[in-house]
């Protein structure tokens, strides 16, 4: 199997998770919306405070997660920063639709090759970073001593898209390339039928 392969599969498997996780979310989150966002309000501890012109906002959640929302894509030396300052080594790029990073960055922490949709969900690299809106849920425990988390933001129209690595030691620079699966994910979120 070539790289080019590798990628593919790579990048296919991550979209296929993707989109269960979608399914799920959306599900949960029709049954919950209310009650959720009350007890978001009502645990969250804002670590940083502003005005609407923040590029982003960060909270600490009593559960020991990390919430982090969107509001600009800038600033991500300063959101990489206020995460260190709360434990979490990160590497934050922000990308045009339709685009991703090569994947030569590092030593990636996991795989999902070889590995079934199951096995991959319990894996530290899916549980560390989840979305949600405009922003994610970042869970320090899945990040080991030596782990970089690789956070790979894009966004297009309304939807934000997140690409999450743990990379073990140096994480190289991002090069933007384009996103080979892009057309077959559109295509794909398309067929499925609105869920109610």
């Amino acid at each position: 199997m070539n790289f080019e392969e590798q990628i593919l599969m790579e990048l296919k498997a991550e979209y296929g998770a993707r989109v269960e996780r979608r399914r799920r979310t959306r599900r949960l989150m029709m049954v919950t919306a209310a009650a959720g966002l009350a007890a978001v309000a009502a645990i969250a501890v804002p670590l940083l405070t502003g005005s609407e012109s923040a590029a982003y906002a960060i909270s600490k959640n009593d559960d020991g997660t990390i919430r982090v929302e969107l509001h600009e894509f800038r600033d991500a030396d300063k959101l990489e920063q206020d995460l260190k300052d709360l434990g979490v080594n990160a590497d934050i790029t922000y990308l045009n639709s339709r685009q991703i990073c090569a994947r030569d960055r590092g030593q990636n922490v996991d795989s999902p090759i070889g590995k079934t949709p199951e096995e991959w969900e319990k894996t530290a690299v899916r549980n560390v970073a989840r979305p949600n809106g405009r922003g994610m849920d970042i869970d320090p425990r899945h990040i080991s001593s030596g782990q970089t988390l690789v956070m790979e933001v894009s966004e297009e129209g309304d939807s934000v898209t997140l690409g999450t690595r743990l990379i073990v030691g140096e994480v190289r620079p991002c090069n933007p390339m384009d996103d080979p699966t892009w057309e077959e994910r559109k295509a794909e979120e398309n067929r499925q039928p609105a869920e109610n």
